[in-house]
């Protein structure tokens, strides 16, 4: 053995403390050069996809229209306790507050956040404006009550206290169709010719799960076809299952309108074959809206099937027919458990993404069909009203959110059996 080779005992333990801080070292270069891989992807995911739904969501209790506008009434009516009008220190404070809220172009986003609370609100505002008492005015409250009698009722600076705090659960609770009552503080059903979002989301739903159940019924046995062909065949045909992906979804939706209109295809093959004496009105109405999105999402619902028939040995349901089973019991009870999973991944999937659909919709549906997102696209393009928007789309994602952790579930044995 040569002399270099020998390791002293004395420093056997340096030689040891030595290694492992290699090894440390080594461990801290690897973990830093995969850090530096995923680091693009971790920025495009916190960008374009964290930022927007936390956003979101903030904007949906977000309320600084008020407190912005009216800063000093805000902090006059931090202590009062709504049992009497406030003092005189808080007419004060909404005189200035109104005029600097006027020069800085404030008005029109105070008003239209208070009209939420009573829908009055915005009317008086204006009246005040145009009648806004001077510096000179001894007596603000008397001056104002002058004006608009309203300022002289508790339930408007009630509303106006409520209104000015930093965050609101008004938006969620519209969204959900009740309210803040202003009055008493507590939480009430809102006015029957404003409730309108939990039959938006209940027409959303039904929606979803009739699109998830006509593509399964249609999906189930183009996937077992698939998987029992040999592969060659199958190939060829997974091309056509994939083939709506290669197309745009506005061009996909728009044939559909061109086939289901009263003079389409559809139609007028009816009218030739003698099925129908006139043409039947499918498009721009919920017919129209599912065979749509039918049809865009069927893919969703194969692939799925498809992946877990496939792993399904056919040796199962000969062995139970030779066993005796008829044939029909032999694949209802043998092999249909066996796709529980694969059915349940793409039902879940399939209902995901029809619950959030949009361009279909509101391309193929009437004003009686479109879905939560229409609306959300519509308080978000047309009545900028970003706080409803936002709150539409909280209660949507959290439901989505919801649906989407029992997919991950089914889609992972693993951890389904842990």
């Amino acid at each position: 053995m040569s002399q270099s080779a020998v390791i002293r005992p004395g420093t056997a333990h340096l030689h040891t403390l030595d290694l492992r801080s290699r090894l440390r070292k080594s461990e801290r270069a690897y973990k830093f050069k995969s850090l530096m891989l995923i680091a693009p992807l971790f920025l495009f995911v916190l960008v374009c996809f964290a930022f927007p739904i936390g956003t979101l969501l903030t904007r949906s209790v977000d309320n600084p229209d008020v407190n912005t506008a009216l800063p000093a009434t805000t902090q006059a009516l931090a202590t009062w306790k709504g049992k009497t009008l406030p003092g005189e220190l808080a007419y004060a404070a909404l005189v200035t507050d109104l005029a600097n809220a006027k020069e800085k172009g404030q008005i029109g986003a105070l008003s239209k956040r208070l009209s939420y609370e009573i829908p009055a609100y915005r009317t008086v505002i204006n009246k005040t404006l145009r009648n806004l008492p001077d510096s000179s005015t001894v007596s603000k409250r008397d001056a104002l009550i002058a004006v608009d009698s309203a300022w002289g009722e508790l339930n408007y600076w009630k509303a106006l206290k409520q209104a000015s705090s930093t965050f609101t659960p008004y938006f969620l609770l519209a969204a959900l169709d009740h309210r803040i009552d202003s009055a008493t503080g507590s939480i009430v059903k809102a006015d029957p010719n404003q409730s309108i979002y939990v039959d938006i989301f209940a027409r959303t739903f039904y929606i979803g799960g009739v699109v998830t159940i006509l593509c399964l019924l249609l999906g189930f046995p183009v996937a077992y076809w698939l998987a029992t062909l040999p592969e060659g065949k199958s190939n060829l045909l997974m091309i056509c299952v994939l083939l709506p992906f290669w197309t745009s979804l506005i061009v996909r939706t728009a044939a559909w309108v061109v086939l289901l209109q009263s003079d389409g295809l559809i139609n007028r093959s009816l009218l030739f074959l003698g099925v129908i004496d006139a043409p039947v009105q499918l498009v721009f109405n919920r017919t129209g809206v599912i065979i749509a999105m039918t049809h865009v999402l069927l893919p969703f619902m194969i692939l799925p099937l498809y992946s877990v028939m496939k792993s399904i040995p056919t040796n199962y349901v000969r062995a139970a027919i030779s066993l005796g089973a008829h044939p029909f019991v032999a694949f209802w009870r043998v092999y249909v458990p066996q796709t529980f999973a694969g059915l349940a991944a793409g039902a879940l999937l399939t209902f995901i993404l029809a619950i959030g659909y949009y361009v279909t919709p509101a391309l193929v549906g009437g004003a009686a069909d479109q879905m939560v997102s229409y609306f959300v696209a519509f308080y978000t393009n047309k009545t900028v009203n970003w706080g409803m928007a936002s709150a539409l789309g909280s209660l949507l994602l959290i439901a989505t959110l919801l649906l989407y952790g029992v997919y991950g579930k089914l889609t992972n044995p693993n951890q389904a059996r842990s």
